[in-house]
């Protein structure tokens, strides 16, 4: 682990954890394995990779939210708490993640099951959701008037079409890139009220804590996979992508790859590649928990990229909440 991301995350454990509790840093690096009770490897490998998110095991282990909160039986927030706190025990191999099996409902609205396949990506979407939500912001030109108008979209993570682009950086670019809208489509200038044509243009608004990187791997009609290699960097600079532009990089290590193994989106397996605090790879797939490597990790037909930003210095609760644009 880098000295600087390493002495960051020390202020921030010592900063946050509650007197008598048990520190993060005295928790095991790797804790255990989650059991698949049929078709719940989808909820598993997210589980995993949440829970090796620093801000958000920090902040959930410091119990700061759960001694305010009023509706703790139903709160995602605090029954992930009580997860993560399981999973990082001394002396635990595997657990039935039964505290968030016991909230799924409260996720997505009664949207998964535990009988059926279901997909990573969504699920992560939907349990971020529960706790914060985040805001991409869409630039219109209007080639009518010749203005602009800004609104904001809430999202929770960067969604990469990856059909064109054989890396990472490329699709980011693709992502940025103005696209063109005909008069046909129906935009309507909030300025100047024409339906005229007009350019749109997504960019990053803010540099998050975590940036989740999502790649399109199935077709939205038949759920089909894109099994082409999509080559991602351990260090992403985010700068280039942002709405403003900096003076200086805005860098993000990786620390959690999700991977979808199958043909379709409707079956096949999930697992993931987590950096533990001990600065090694692990694989974690359902109960199993193995030693792995950054090769290894970098290698994948990778779905979900889980990255950390560098530099970052102690953080408020409400800061470690707003963990994904």
């Amino acid at each position: 682990m880098d000295e600087t991301l390493k002495d960051d995350i020390a202020v921030i454990a010592t900063r946050m954890a509650p007197q008598g509790s048990m520190d993060w840093q005295e928790r095991p690096s790797v804790g255990a394995g989650l059991e698949n009770l049929g078709n719940t490897c989808f909820l598993n490998a997210v589980l995993q990779c949440l829970t090796y998110t620093p801000p958000l095991t920090i902040y959930l282990l410091s119990g700061e939210h759960s001694q305010y909160c009023l509706l703790p039986s139903s709160c995602v927030l605090c029954h992930m708490q009580k997860h993560v706190d399981y999973v990082l025990r001394p002396g635990v191999t595997s657990i039935v993640p039964v505290d968030i099996i016991s909230v799924l409902s409260y996720i997505g609205q009664n949207r998964f099951k535990m009988d059926r396949q279901e997909d990573a990506h969504e699920f992560l979407r939907c349990t971020l959701e529960a706790m914060q939500l985040a805001c991409l912001p869409e630039t219109v030109l209007c080639l009518s008037c010749g203005r602009a108008s800004e609104r904001f979209e809430p999202f929770l993570d960067v969604l990469l079409d990856i059909k064109a682009a054989a890396s990472i950086t490329e699709a980011l670019e693709n992502f940025v890139k103005p696209e063109q809208l005909d008069a046909r489509s129906g935009f309507r200038c909030r300025l100047c009220g024409q339906i005229a044509a007009a350019t749109k243009t997504s960019t990053i608004h803010w540099a998050p804590e975590v940036l989740t990187l999502c790649l399109k791997r199935f077709e939205d009609s038949t759920g089909v996979k894109i099994t082409k290699v999509v080559h991602y960097p351990s260090y992403l600079d985010l700068e280039p992508y942002m709405s403003q532009a900096s003076e200086e990089p805005v860098l993000y290590k990786l620390y959690a790859v999700l991977v979808h193994r199958g043909h379709t989106c409707h079956s096949g397996h999930y697992y993931c590649y987590i950096k533990a605090r001990d600065s090694l790879w692990y694989k974690m797939d359902d109960s199993s928990v193995t030693h792995s490597d950054i090769n290894t990790a970098l290698s994948q037909e990778a779905y979900l990229l889980f990255y950390l930003r560098l530099g970052m210095k102690a953080l408020d609760i409400p800061t470690a909440l707003n963990m994904v644009q």
